[in-house]
């Protein structure tokens, strides 16, 4: 499972006709899913995103967590993360998880993350064609690999 974590300032997604969702400080997840995702890797992918220390204290230090500051989070589903290049100019998708498994991975994570802050996790649709925006708050962009771990 692979994640890109950005800081915001805010964020929203939206999806045609009448879908919207927003955010104000926090993060926004793209969250990309494998066939050989499970349940650990949610719960691990959570406990990193949640405790990683990327917002700024009193003294403009990179010190506290989403769970110190109480922001929100917006998670998208985005397959093309696990995007192979490796071969010509056409990127392959033959890692990403089938649709109806990566959406099960996508609503559980969703489902746990709710449950690890206090704030109410907004969403994109799974499958939906999204249109983000966003602040990037600092730039601050980190990306996570459940199943490469550094």
């Amino acid at each position: 499972m692979r994640a890109v974590l950005q800081r915001v300032s805010k964020a929203s997604v939206s999806v045609a006709p009448d879908y919207f969702s927003q955010i104000g400080n926090g993060l926004l997840i793209l969250l990309g899913v494998e066939d050989a995702d499970t349940e650990e890797d949610v719960d691990w992918l959570i406990r990193k995103i949640t405790n990683m220390r990327i917002f700024s204290d009193d003294k403009g230090k990179m010190n506290l967590s989403l769970l110190d500051k109480n922001y929100e989070a917006l998670v998208v589903s985005q397959f093309t993360l696990h995007a192979s290049t490796k071969k010509g100019n056409r990127p392959s998708f033959i890692k990403a998880a089938k649709p109806d498994y990566a959406e099960k991975m996508y609503n559980m994570f969703i489902e746990k993350l709710s449950k690890s802050v206090s704030t109410e996790v907004k969403s994109g649709i799974f499958g939906g064609d999204m249109k983000v925006e966003l602040i990037n708050d600092g730039p601050v962009t980190i990306i996570i690999d459940s199943k490469n771990k550094e």
